[in-house]
């Protein structure tokens, strides 16, 4: 599979798409002045505590107070108390050596939340959800620093290796080189990407978060709540951190800054792939060059059309979202059942790409074409599984019900992606309405006359195609053209625009400018 990565930076922020075989499948929109992203780590203080719900609500800084329920505490959370007031408190110039710091007993499971954070402190959390809607940030006390080939999190000293690496011999060699050299309080989840990977790497992997660590301490020291004690890279670099691998052959970058971090990241993970990374200044704007805009447009809304003809209508309400499979005009043969799997596959490819590309989250609700036969329900279950593989976020998806239903739940880190695809017509301006054209001809040669009366010589006149088509039409010393010339006395090139609405046009002067009227 060929994946390609293009990043469109703009004053307002910056736009990645993702391609698999020129087919976007991701869009994340990074804003310049994004704050709360998944991953960041804030300095928060408890402001609440809500015994029912076994919750607390702590202030980070945004204006809804954040949520952090007991669950999310972590097994460690008065290791993590412990430990924020320390590296708040610490004066020495180097900070405390981490390796000796005493681990406190873990929490229960069943415990109450005001046990835990009496005396509402401060506490050092990361966000694990973030603002949705009326909501405030999702919190964790989970502390989990993510490279590209091992995640660290502190105050537990255990190694995990990713089911996803199914050699047990693999997985042993692993999980021994990681023993070996992980550092004292901090525990080790080795990722799938690690697979094949030799102790340098792993090594060098695993200090980098080390450091990173040690970044944070030293942020802590004499923080105040709330504050940002450490933000998660940049989404470019975290999207190439969690996919970079033989697959990606192509980062394409329209700005020099972005471009330089990039081709840096790269050079320091994986030095053999630095020269996919190349810089875009070609005029067209960098989405529409390859293709992204088109997709987009055609990809988002209520209705999303297959190439069978089949399309989808998705719906979104506060609880869940629900797809609508319809066959549309095609008919693969004369047997029904047979018609509708093929639908059924064909649509089941593009709903796991919908739900990447909107980053659709919670309960979907899959109203598939009715089939009768349990083989062709398992086929269709067993697609779908297969085409969800490749998503990142966590999900499950549920056998076809009694009522012919799949119901799949994904992860819901961040808002949906929502475009709209539709415009405001430009002719009418959402009215419904345009002058008469037939007073369009008029107006322009009413215009191009005061021009011609203001000494303006070799004009052109910029219009629609349509309209184009009708000042030019019929032979010569027929078309209006012509009659404007005789009767001016110069000529008045005509041009065609495929932008400019129907009723728009612009006259320009010799060296190509407006001549604004």
């Amino acid at each position: 599979m060929n994946k390609e990565l293009i990043i469109n930076a703009a004053p307002q922020g910056v736009e990645i798409a993702l391609l698999e075989d020129k087919k976007l499948v991701e869009l994340h929109h990074e804003k310049a002045d994004a704050s709360f992203a998944v991953g960041d780590l804030y300095l928060g203080k408890v402001k609440k505590l809500i015994p029912g719900l076994n919750a607390a609500f702590v202030d980070v800084g945004f204006e809804k107070d954040a949520f952090l329920h007991y669950t999310d505490l972590s097994p460690y959370a008065r290791s993590l108390l412990k430990f924020t007031q320390q590296a708040i408190s610490d004066n020495s110039p180097q900070g405390f050596n981490f390796a000796t710091f005493q681990v406190e007993p873990e929490i229960i499971k069943t415990g109450k939340i005001n046990e835990v954070l009496s005396g509402k402190p401060n506490i050092l959390v990361q966000i694990l959800k973030e603002p949705i809607a009326a909501k405030g940030p999702r919190l964790s006390c989970e502390i989990s620093l993510p490279g590209r080939f091992v995640v660290i999190t502190p105050f537990n000293d255990i190694v995990a290796v990713s089911r996803k690496i199914h050699s047990a011999e693999e997985r042993k060699r692993l999980q021994k080189i990681v023993e070996a050299i992980k550092p004292k309080n901090f525990g080790v989840i080795v990722r799938t990407a690690a697979e094949g990977k030799n102790t340098a790497e792993l090594h060098e992997d695993l200090a980098e978060l080390v450091e990173t660590w040690q970044t944070i301490q030293g942020n802590l020291k004499g923080a105040v709540a709330p504050a940002k004690i450490l933000s998660e890279q940049t989404k470019t670099t975290s999207i190439l951190r969690d996919l970079l691998n033989e697959d990606f052959n192509r980062v394409v970058v329209n700005d020099r800054n972005i471009y330089n971090d990039t081709r840096n990241y790269i050079q320091r993970i994986a030095p053999e792939k630095a020269e996919i990374v190349s810089f875009y200044n070609n005029g067209l704007p960098i989405f529409d060059q390859y293709g992204i805009t088109k997709q987009v447009k055609a990809a988002f809304g209520k209705t999303v059309n297959l190439p069978s003809g089949a399309y989808l209508i998705i719906e979104h309400t506060e609880a869940l979202h629900v797809i609508d499979v319809n066959s549309g005009y095609k008919s693969v043969g004369n047997n029904q059942e047979q018609n509708a799997l093929e639908t059924n596959l064909e649509a089941a490819a593009e709903i796991s790409r919908q739900l990447r590309l909107r980053d659709l989250g919670g309960i979907i609700v899959v109203d598939f074409i009715d089939m009768k036969l349990p083989d062709n329900k398992r086929k269709l279950l067993e697609a779908m599984e297969e085409c969800m593989r490749p998503d990142r976020a966590k999900h499950a998806v549920l056998p076809i019900s009694k009522f012919g239903l799949m119901q799949i739940t994904r992860q819901r880190m961040k808002p949906e992606v929502n475009i709209n695809t539709q415009e405001v017509c430009p002719s009418c301006a959402g009215t419904g309405k345009i002058s008469s054209t037939l007073l369009l001809e008029d107006e322009i040669e009413k215009n191009l006359s005061y021009l011609i009366t203001h000494q303006h010589k070799d004009l052109t006149l910029v219009v629609h195609p349509i309209m184009h088509a009708y000042l030019t039409k019929g032979s010569l010393f027929k078309s209006k053209q012509w009659k404007w010339r005789w009767k001016y006395g110069q000529k008045v090139k005509i041009r065609e625009n495929t932008n400019y609405h129907l009723t728009e046009f612009h006259f320009f002067d010799k060296h190509d400018d407006e001549i604004k009227l």
